[in-house]
């Protein structure tokens, strides 16, 4: 019906008061300081533009009521309904004056009818969310440390800015999705439920049921076929339309988002319904049973990406312009999903028509966590009812919607403190919500929580886990082996440094030290640590250098081995997850954005910048790609992984390197590899003969210092590279040469890079440029391209300059 209707978008104005100060519109004459506002938005985000709000900050406002007013004052006479989206969070709607709805859900949506009059106005009345949280509810069997107050789990409201520690307390208030008005047009359908669904045998199935008026035989047209609309003699139409062999929606790295337009035809008029994809998703649990792994279309995906946050922890946007640069960085990163946790928010059609464009799966919880929810309360059932009831038809038509589940660390908060299995769970999770999913989506996945399925939830090796063995828990790069993990939902959670750029500009101060830094390090409440003790630890562990010292006697160092430690830490952790014998289905980081400028835990910056993260899982979640694993005694074994469509015609090359530029032994092997499939080769077979790759057995000093393995194409183009440190990677810090040459080419500029002996951690820093790599090693005897394209506020007829530098390099190198 958007066709008929408008955003009511502008004109808003809006006032704060003291809780209760006005009963209704009439007595808001005594409170005459009042603001734009825009809607979509929060009553933070009006203040912010008005200069009445620091988000680094943030004032509270749960004990004021935000009251915004709109004019509609020569809207054309006549029927029309006032579509809310979400209001949060307890809200009253005014009509002329008069209360006509009251809502107690940010996630529920509504229609309300009206006469328009042409002298009419809208007020809405965000009440103080204080009192709510303070009232009294079903005695809780947990209290989590986590989120705090503890009343939040009376109200149905974002949990984004109640967790001290990690998020800044901005509290979520006002039309934070949008208003429209909306008249009816009989020519046009309505009430569009779209169900696409794919057979084992390749079937496309779309099921379509509408509204409309006055309609003789519509068809409905999808994939180059159609049908005849069945009326059932009360203006609702429906059909079901078969297409066999039609092209199937897959994640980006295993083909592609195939998706095809769905439309009505009606008197000779096209009616454009909207875009759909088909496949299917299935839950493999494994021989054992207690695996868990996506197959989609049958075929068995590893699923990699990150945690989603928000695109701005003030606005809490859902509109295309203002997620597509972030969702096409994931994209970008070789990502095929998000997953949005319970402690977030349920995001837009816009985000999800974005996820179904670029090929990323969305694993959505429930907007429940870590708390003792009132699953005996019917009112707060049934907002939980009304509010995922109504995701789920928003979303009906996305294949990107691959999971929908329970809820985050409910059962796990209730183990860690002691409770026993039965008291655990709730019908929340365990009947409603699955019976939801089954009426709505039949074609998504349900889990039940996050994590679940161990003999404790978070169990790393059954189900679904939040892995920070190697992370928050400081356990070796091994552990990710020895853990077993089976799906990480969660993980390799770092206080990730931002570059250079982000900092001068936003976060001038010294590191670590700084009051100002420590606030935007994220913490878990209570704990003696953060997570940049975390990073300081595999700082330690990696490179032999206390950090301690290093950050008084060399912060421009520290904060680049504080970037490099993490890249290599995921790149790490990845290739032993993704190896052919593993038994990991996929693994999640956490989280993919910031949401202020600092070292938090996105691998994006709260600008929209990469971090080294970033890069890092670029290189580790390539669809064609190459991985080294450290078997001790048994050598080093290369795992090649294609899971793209098509048969590849490949070879791997093996060079152990003394001195990082000496060889010392070296060998080349062609393998052709299957869509969809991967392939386990020994070092030994590359070399013909023994030699101690891993240097196991120790006769002797040690040969090489660092191992290099390429994976090329027929072409002889290099589609990966994998690195092994038999003596660590301090050991292979060498005082390189780096020569960096800028170059313009048709497609625009690019760094040719090259090295005489192997250089660590190459860091390139173009202002203004984007980076197709960045936070890699160099290996010598070749020249490494990296392309440089201009960013959004970038003259496009830019020249680059900037400069190339690196732990080991012996002098910083400038373009």
């Amino acid at each position: 019906m958007a066709a008929t209707g408008r955003d009511l978008s502008s004109g808003w104005r809006m006032v704060l008061t003291p809780a209760g100060a006005a009963a209704e519109p009439a007595a808001l004459d005594a409170f005459p300081d009042r603001i734009d506002a825009p809607v979509p938005g929060t009553v933070a985000g009006a203040l912010e533009r008005a200069g009445r709000f620091e988000r680094t900050a943030p004032a509270p406002l749960d004990h004021l009521d935000a009251w915004y007013g709109l004019d509609l004052s020569g809207e054309p006479p006549g029927p029309a309904v006032l579509r809310f989206e979400g209001l949060a969070t307890v809200c009253e709607v005014w009509w002329n004056g008069a209360r006509v709805l009251s809502s107690d859900s940010m996630f529920v949506g509504h229609d309300l009818p009206v006469d328009l009059t042409g002298r009419d106005r809208l007020d809405l009345c965000f009440r103080a969310l204080r009192p709510h949280l303070e009232r009294r509810g079903p005695r809780a069997r947990w209290r989590p440390q986590m989120i705090v107050p503890q009343g939040m789990r009376l109200v149905r409201s974002t949990l984004l800015g109640r967790m001290p520690g990690w998020c800044p307390e901005v509290h979520a208030a006002g039309p934070w999705r949008p208003v429209r008005l909306v008249r009816a047009d009989p020519a046009v359908p309505r009430d569009v439920r779209i169900a696409a669904s794919l057979d084992a045998d390749g079937t496309g199935r779309l099921a379509v049921r509408l509204a409309l008026d006055g309609a003789a035989a519509p068809v409905l047209e999808c994939a180059g076929a159609g049908v005849t609309m069945v009326a059932d003699g009360e203006g609702r139409f429906a059909a079901e339309l078969s297409l066999p062999g039609v092209e199937p929606w897959w994640p980006r790295t295993h083909g592609r988002p195939a998706l095809h337009d769905v439309a009505l035809v009606s008197g000779g008029v096209r009616h454009p319904l909207g875009r759909t994809g088909f496949r299917r998703v299935e839950i493999d649990r494994g021989a054992d049973g207690n695996g868990f792994a996506l197959r989609v279309n049958g075929e068995r995906i590893f699923c990699r990406g990150a945690v989603w946050t928000t695109a701005d922890i003030v606005d809490l946007p859902g509109a295309r312009e203002r997620c597509e640069p972030l969702l096409r960085l994931a994209a970008g990163a070789n990502m095929n999903m998000l997953r949005i946790g319970g402690t977030m928010a349920y995001e837009t059609a816009d985000f999800f028509a974005l996820c179904d464009e670029l090929g990323l799966m969305v694993w959505q919880d429930a907007m429940l966590a870590n708390f003792d929810y009132p699953a005996g309360d019917p009112a707060f059932v049934d907002n939980v009812r009304r509010e995922v009831a109504q995701f789920l038809d928003a979303t009906a038509a996305s294949p990107s919607l691959a999971v929908f589940c329970g809820g985050s660390e409910i059962d796990q908060q209730a183990a860690m403190l002691g409770l026993p299995e039965g008291a655990r769970g709730g019908p929340l999770t365990r009947e409603v919500l699955p019976a939801l999913v089954a009426a709505h989506r039949p074609d998504v996945a349900y889990v039940e929580n996050s994590p679940s399925g161990g003999a404790m939830p978070f169990s790393p090796n059954a189900g679904v886990t939040h892995y920070y063995g190697v992370g928050a828990y400081c356990r070796p790069l091994e552990d990710a082996r020895r853990a077993g993990v089976r799906f990480a939902a969660e993980s390799l959670a770092f206080a990730n440094v931002p570059e250079r750029e982000t900092l001068e500009a936003h976060l001038p101060v010294p590191a670590v030290h700084d009051p100002r830094w420590k606030a935007r390090v994220p913490r878990d409440r209570g704990a003696s640590w953060d997570f940049e003790d975390v990073r300081d630890h595999y700082l330690n562990d990696l490179y032999g250098e206390d950090p301690a010292r290093l950050r008084r006697e060399d912060p421009a160092r520290y904060l680049d081995l504080s970037r490099a430690v993490v890249a290599e830490v995921m790149e790490a952790t990845f290739a032993e997850w993704r190896r052919p014998a593993s038994g990991c289905g996929g693994a999640l980081v956490w989280t993919f954005q910031d949401l202020l400028p600092g070292a938090g835990w996105g691998v994006v910056d709260a600008t929209g910048l990469p971090k080294s993260a970033w890069h890092a899982l670029r290189r580790a979640f390539r669809p064609v790609q190459l991985l080294l694993s450290d078997e001790g005694t048994n050598g080093l074994d290369l795992h090649v992984v294609n899971d793209g469509p098509e048969t590849l015609d490949l070879a791997v090359e093996l060079a152990c390197l003394r001195h990082g530029r000496q060889p010392v032994v070296s060998g080349r092997q062609a393998l052709s590899l299957g869509p969809r499939s991967a392939a386990t080769v020994a070092a030994t077979a590359l070399f013909g003969a023994f030699f101690d790759t891993t240097y196991a057995f120790r006769f002797g000093p040690p040969a090489h210092d660092v191992t290099v393995a390429r994976l090329t194409d027929a072409e002889g183009t290099v589609l990966a590279e994998a690195f092994h440190f038999p003596r660590g990677r301090a050991a292979a810090l060498f005082p390189a040469a780096v020569t960096a040459t800028l170059e313009q080419d048709a497609a625009g500029w690019a760094l040719a890079l090259s090295a005489d002996r192997f250089a660590q951690s190459v860091a390139i820093e173009a202002p203004g440029f984007g980076l197709s790599d960045n936070w890699f090693h160099l290996a010598p005897g070749s020249v490494r391209t990296v392309r440089l394209t201009p960013l959004a506020a970038t003259d496009p007829a830019a020249r680059p300059s900037g400069e190339v530098r690196g732990p080991g390099m012996e002098a910083v190198v400038s373009f």
